[in-house]
């Protein structure tokens, strides 16, 4: 496994050989959610890379506001520190926004997309209220209380007990000011709807059937709006299918790469 960073301190883990496939996590988490797919799909003729966003685990923090277009940027940064051209870029959640954001920006280095327990929706006036207050509150409480309250929105009820474990700690150990900067630039990403008619690359999206935060119908909407998209349910998992359902989820994306890149 190599480790390394790129001009802009983001911190990766890149494994395997072949076509390359770069997962980016959510929030408030780090790039060891991928671990399944790194082990799965390193060993089976792919290239996984699983970067930090800025602010999150090894990676440098930037206080204050991150928006989405920051981290497409730096993504793109990172493919070319290592030399990469076009990838088929995955994301889970705010990863999967920003993956749409990539696409805004940075369409001709995309081999394929994969968007997984995401909307495409911005906020309404409301839910960026509750982003920003949210951001407030964690910088003056910190990620302990924060971490509690999401968890049964995280993970279904019946989870693993180890998956559980595994999701509460990478929130708890997620740098504040780094989670509340991408928070308050979060609740100014635009709405990427309308985009999606313009998704001209292969494109699977994947959703858990308990999913609180992103349900079964937001996924049916990007894929009823992306040409020729493929939509994956994933039973009994919620809004970490990847980590939850590690087989199905894996066997969902195979499946796609195989028939798609």
């Amino acid at each position: 496994m190599i480790r390394g960073e790129t001009t802009v301190d983001i911190a990766y883990d890149d494994v395997g050989n072949g076509a390359p496939l770069l997962l980016v996590h959510g929030h408030p988490f780090d790039r060891s959610m991928w671990r399944p797919q790194l082990d799965w799909f390193g060993g089976r003729g792919r290239r996984v890379i699983a970067p930090d966003l800025r602010g999150y685990g090894e990676s440098v923090v930037t206080p204050g506001k991150v928006t989405l277009d920051v981290f497409a940027t730096d993504l793109r940064d990172l493919l070319d520190a290592l030399g990469l051209d076009r990838v088929v870029l995955g994301g889970l959640s705010m990863g999967g926004q920003i993956v749409l954001e990539f696409h805004r920006l940075y369409a001709g280095r995309l081999a394929g997309l994969v968007i997984a327990a995401s909307s495409a929706r911005a906020d309404d006036a409301t839910g960026r209220r509750f982003r920003r207050e949210t951001a407030d509150r964690i910088v003056r409480d910190g990620m302990d209380a924060y971490a509690a309250e999401l968890l049964p929105k995280m993970v279904a009820a019946n989870s693993p007990r180890l998956v559980a474990e595994k999701v509460t700690d990478m929130m708890r150990n997620a740098p504040v000011d780094g989670a509340a900067a991408a928070l308050r630039g979060r609740a100014e990403r635009p709405d990427y709807v309308d985009m999606l008619v313009k998704v001209e690359v292969p494109t699977l999206i994947v959703v858990g059937t308990e999913d609180a935060f992103t349900p079964v119908t937001e996924a049916e909407l990007m894929a009823s709006r992306i040409p020729g998209a493929t939509l994956a349910v994933v039973d009994g998992a919620g809004h970490l299918p990847n980590l939850e359902r590690p087989h199905e989820f894996n066997t969902a994306l195979e499946r796609f790469l195989s028939t798609s890149s």
